[in-house]
Parts: C-alpha cells; structure tokens; sequence
C-alpha cells in the first residue's frame, strides 16, 4: 500500500464512528492526563517492587529512551529525512523502515554492479 492508498475513513453525520480521531480538546486533555496517571501509577508500583537506585535508575532510562526513540520515528524522520511521509503509528514505521530497507538493499546493489 502505498502513501497515496492511504485515505482516513469517510464519516458521515448519521453514523458518529467510535474509532475516529478525537477532537474535543478536552477529551484530548483527559486522554493526556490519564496516561500520565497511569504512567505515574505503574512506576510507582514498579519502584515500590524493586527498591534498589539501579533498578530505577535503569528504569528511567529506559522509559527516556522509548520516548526519544517514539519522537524520532514520528517527528524527525517526518521533518528531517523525508517529508513525504506521514506516519500513520509504529505498524506504519515499521513498514517504512521495511520499504525503505528493501530499497536501499537494491539501491546499493545496483551501485556495485555498476562498479
């Protein structure tokens, strides 16, 4: 499927669709406030399981680098190294990283057979 195959569903009045995007900005909030809960309630819990500084600091690590790595596949491969493409998700990056793969294997191929 390629970028142009990819058309967000249609939606007509009479039939509101559960699944659409949200658009009422406080729902939006609410949204954002109930992952930082539910972030901030499974850290705790974890931290409360595993007392030891390593541990927690290897924790919060981690939870950086998600985030870094989440930001990288949705805004600087949008903005920095190709702004044709929209993200639709991770399933969608990780169809790109596949195409864009496949592609530069070819590429590549082609540059050593013209050598």
């Amino acid at each position: 499927m390629s970028i142009s195959d990819h058309n967000p569903p249609i939606q007509t009045p009479n039939a509101p669709s559960l699944l659409g995007d949200i658009q009422n900005p406080k729902l939006i909030w609410a949204k954002g406030t109930l992952f930082l809960a539910l972030g901030m309630l499974s850290a705790t819990i974890l931290v409360s399981r595993m007392p030891g500084l390593t541990e927690i600091t290897l924790l919060c690590i981690c939870i950086w680098a998600f985030c870094r790595a989440y930001y990288f596949a949705f805004y600087v491969i949008q903005h920095y190294v190709d702004p044709t493409y929209k993200f639709a998700g991770l399933g969608s990056f990780a169809k790109y990283i596949c195409k864009h793969r496949r592609s530069s294997d070819r590429d590549s191929r082609n540059d050593q057979s013209i050598n």
